[in-house]
């Protein structure tokens, strides 16, 4: 059933976050965490875990979804709120997502409307950001079409601003490994 709903938890940035990762609104899990990619199976906290800790790790073992887990638990990938706080915080990593309220039907982008956006004057200014990440389609087609033109107001340049594929689980066309080669060229340029 189909319900409005307003983003319950605020953005997550500090005066040294670099680069802003938008996704388009709280998954039901999220909400129920109170944070940012708050479902288990959401790849975001895995693809930024190997990005930052396990440069040197062979993408053909992240091929084995169990050789994929021990690795990431030998990593020590963030699963509570407290942890993926502080390991953003570590790399400078800000988070936040395109809309503030719409109306959503359980976690599905697809059945997204009456939206009304956030305003990236409440993070821009106040910190160090100079890249923006949109993460997946959806959030990319309203981040283009509502917040482009501020980002760029703001100061971010717009080779800065780059979609990437969703983590999300709902998008199982892309692998694990695919996903952390695409996040990666996009965070190293």
């Amino acid at each position: 059933m189909p319900q409005h709903l307003t983003h319950e938890f605020p953005p997550f940035f500090h005066k040294d976050s670099e680069v802003l990762f938008l996704g388009s609104f709280p998954s039901v899990k999220s909400r129920e965490q109170q944070f940012y990619y708050g479902h288990p199976q959401n790849r975001f906290w895995k693809v930024m875990t190997l990005l930052y800790e396990g440069r040197n790790i062979e993408r053909a073992l992240l091929a084995d979804y169990r050789r994929a887990e021990e690795i990431l638990t030998e990593l020590g990938c963030p699963k509570t709120k407290k942890e993926k706080a502080a390991f953003a915080k570590r790399h400078h990593m800000a988070m936040w997502d395109v809309i503030d309220s719409c109306t959503i039907e359980g976690s599905s982008d697809s059945s997204i409307r009456d939206v009304v956006v956030n305003d990236l004057s409440v993070i821009l200014p106040h910190s160090g950001v100079e890249k923006i990440c949109v993460n997946g389609t959806a959030a990319w087609k309203l981040f283009e079409r509502y917040m482009l033109e501020d980002a760029l107001r703001l100061g971010i340049a717009r080779e800065n601003c780059v979609k990437l594929p969703s983590t999300s689980p709902a998008n199982a066309a892309w692998s694990l490994p695919r996903l952390l080669d695409k996040w990666e060229a996009a965070l190293r340029n």
